[in-house]
Parts: structure tokens; C-alpha cells; sequence
């Protein structure tokens, strides 16, 4: 843009000489103020950052600026900006070094923090000690750990440090549960997700965070193992839902709840937690004394099988990664059990109560059917 300078920074840059995927650009501006950017037509966005979009392209330019420590928590900053505050002064309150790089419009690249000497060497380190006082950055690092660690990335020791800082002072209970669940959310699309809830074990933050998760470290790993073992042909948003889901499954109704009412969880992901919950439970009755109608029934009712179809699909397919016999037999069940339908039996004569009790026992009867036929 003319008479201002404007560099690429963080991810775009990073991700770029990774060889990673780039799906959209963030850049600061150096020497503006708000208004040369109202007047260039940009939109603000930002209501505690000065932050706009492009007219055009809709991509994000800030305004570079400086944060000083004034509160607890990832939002107790005051944030200076001003046309005088250097791309050097800017790219220091950044978290991580492989973050704190900017690129010229003429590809230059602006390192003062060694970023792309640790991307080189696979190492997430933090820019300064600053570091300690955001404990989003906590998080943050577990995140891009989740992301990278297949590439071969690690944490600096002297990092971990300071995460592990981060966690006794108590700044890390500060968090807002807004912040904790999106930062978890993003984890959770990441190609190693278990990494992300493994890091925060390791520094202490699980225990404050999700204190459920981290009661017991053999149940941790092994959900953390079923984070890959889900249905097939998931999209993006289902993936997460679904990781979640498998994440949770094994904790009692009680430790579930407390866990999605404390990170403010969407009711769509609490629901299939739930369901996942119960069909883990069939599954161990199924293993450890057989079924019967009733139980199956049970199941069904409980996931609301009758108004909501579509649940029944792909629990069955979980199912399937363990007990391929025993999804096939409920899925037959299933089936028969569907085709009981409360219009035939209204047309029989029965109504009110005695209609659902009938439609019951119908379905009941056509579950044993396909149970006593495996």
C-alpha cells in the first residue's frame, strides 16, 4: 500500500518455509494510524486491538503495536499503538519465535528472534520472557505442538520452564473458558491431537483446566489412543465432534458435565460425548454378559434413535473398530426394529399409552429376533 509499510508476519511466513499449507495471510502495518487506514477503505475489526480488513481481499491488517501486563489472564494487556512502534518492536511481544517472523513485500525476511533458525531445527521457543505473563501461550505452544510434532518438532527446555511457571503461579486458572475450549477446538483438528492434552498433562495445566481428563493418567492415554479410532468420512467439524466425543466417553455422567459446563462445551459436541458415552457402556455389557432386547432397546431410546436416525450409523461404525460381530448383529437389530412403525399399530386398534407401550414391545421383539439369529 502507498506511503505505508506492510509486512506479511506469523503464520503465512512460517508455514510457507515449512512447506506447510497457507490458507490465508496476516499483516502488520507499520507507520499508520486508524484513520490512513479508514481512508484506504479498510473495515475495523478489532474492539480491544486495531485491527482491519482489506477492502478487497478481506484478510487481516493490524496496526503494530506493543502490550504491557496489566491484569490477569490472556486479556490483561494494555496495547499501545502508534505510527512510531517499530516491525522489530512488534514482532517481540509474539509467543513463539517461529512466529515472531515477518516478510517484506519483496520477500525479505525479518528474523530478529532466530525464528527460522528454530523452524530449521525443529524447536517451538518462546521470543522473550514476557512469555509468562499471557497464559494463552500455554496452550498456544501445546497447540502447534499437535500440529507439528510429526514433523519432528519439540519444545525448548527453557520453555517448558516457563510454561510449567505459567501453571503454579495460578495465572493459568485466570483463563477464560471461551479461550481454553477454542484453543481446544483448534488442538483438536490438528494431525496429532493427542500431543496437545499430553503437553498440558506434562506441564501441569490439564489438572487446572480439565481436572476430570487428568484424575487418572491410564484412562488419559487410553483415550488419548482412540483419538484417531474414529468413523469414517467425517468432515473437518465432525472430526472434532467426534475426538472430543471419544475423549470424554469414558468419564461418568457427572465428570462429563462438570467438564462441558466448565469450558462452556457447544451442545452439539455434549451430545455425542454423551452418545458415545452410552454406546462404550453397551459395548462392555455386551462383552462382559451378552445382550438382550431390553438392553438394546435401552440404547436406542437413550441416543433418541427413533427421532434422530442418523445418530445410529455412525455409533454402529465405532462399534465396528472393536466389535465388528457385535455391530453387525445391532445394526440388523436396528433395522427391524425401525420398520415397527407407531402407524400400523394405531391402525390395530391401540392408542395413548397402550400404543407406546405396544410399539415398545414390538421393538423389543424384533431386537431379541436378530439377537437370537447371531
Amino acid at each position: 500500500m502507498e506511503g505505508l509499510e506492510v509486512y506479511c508476519v506469523g503464520g503465512a511466513v512460517r508455514d510457507a518455509r515449512l512447506g506447510w499449507p497457507v490458507y490465508d495471510h496476516d499483516w502488520v502495518v507499520v507507520g499508520a494510524t486508524p484513520e490512513a487506514m479508514r481512508r484506504r477503505g479498510f473495515r475495523p475489526v478489532g474492539r480491544d486491538f486495531p485491527v482491519f480488513l482489506h477492502p478487497e481481499t478481506h484478510e487481516e491488517y493490524a496496526l503494530a503495536r506493543t502490550e504491557r501486563k496489566a491484569g490477569h489472564g490472556y486479556t490483561g494487556f494494555v496495547v499501545h499503538a502508534s505510527p512510531e512502534v517499530t516491525l522489530e518492536e512488534d514482532l517481540a511481544r509474539r509467543d513463539l519465535t517461529i512466529n515472531a517472523m515477518a516478510e517484506s513485500p519483496g520477500g525479505e525476511l525479518v528474523d530478529p528472534h532466530g525464528g527460522l533458525a528454530d523452524l530449521e531445527a525443529r524447536v517451538l521457543r518462546h521470543v522473550s520472557p514476557a512469555f509468562v505473563e499471557d497464559p494463552l501461550r500455554v496452550l498456544r505452544t501445546a497447540r502447534f505442538l499437535a500440529r507439528y510434532a510429526g514433523l519432528g518438532f519439540t519444545i525448548a527446555e527453557e520453555t517448558q520452564s516457563l510454561m510449567r511457571r505459567l501453571v503454579e503461579s495460578g495465572e493459568i486458572a485466570h483463563l477464560v473458558a471461551e479461550r481454553v475450549w477454542v484453543e481446544t477446538e483448534k488442538a483438536l483438528g490438528e494431525p496429532w491431537p493427542e500431543v496437545y492434552f499430553q503437553t498440558l498433562a506434562g506441564c501441569g495445566a490439564l489438572a487446572v483446566l480439565m481436572p476430570e481428563l487428568a484424575a487418572d493418567e491410564e484412562a488419559l492415554d487410553d483415550a488419548l489412543g482412540r483419538l484417531h479410532r474414529l468413523p469414517e468420512e467425517l468432515d473437518d467439524e465432525a472430526l472434532v465432534r467426534w475426538r472430543w466425543a471419544r475423549l470424554v466417553e469414558h468419564l461418568d455422567d457427572g465428570a462429563r458435565g462438570r467438564l462441558a459446563e466448565r469450558l462452556r462445551l457447544p451442545r452439539a459436541h455434549a451430545a455425542l460425548a454423551r452418545q458415545a458415552a452410552l454406546t462404550r457402556t453397551l459395548c462392555a455389557r455386551a462383552a462382559r454378559e451378552g445382550l438382550d432386547g431390553e438392553a438394546v432397546l435401552a440404547w436406542l431410546d437413550a441416543i433418541d434413535a427413533w427421532r434422530r436416525g442418523e445418530r445410529v450409523a455412525p455409533l454402529l461404525s465405532l462399534i465396528s473398530l472393536e466389535a465388528p460381530a457385535l455391530a453387525e448383529t445391532l445394526a440388523l437389530a436396528w433395522r427391524l426394529a425401525a420398520q415397527v412403525l407407531p402407524r400400523a399399530l394405531v391402525e390395530e386398534g391401540y392408542q395413548g399409552r397402550e400404543l407406546g407401550e405396544a410399539l415398545a414391545r414390538r421393538r423389543q421383539e424384533a431386537i431379541e429376533a436378530a439377537l437370537g439369529g447371531s
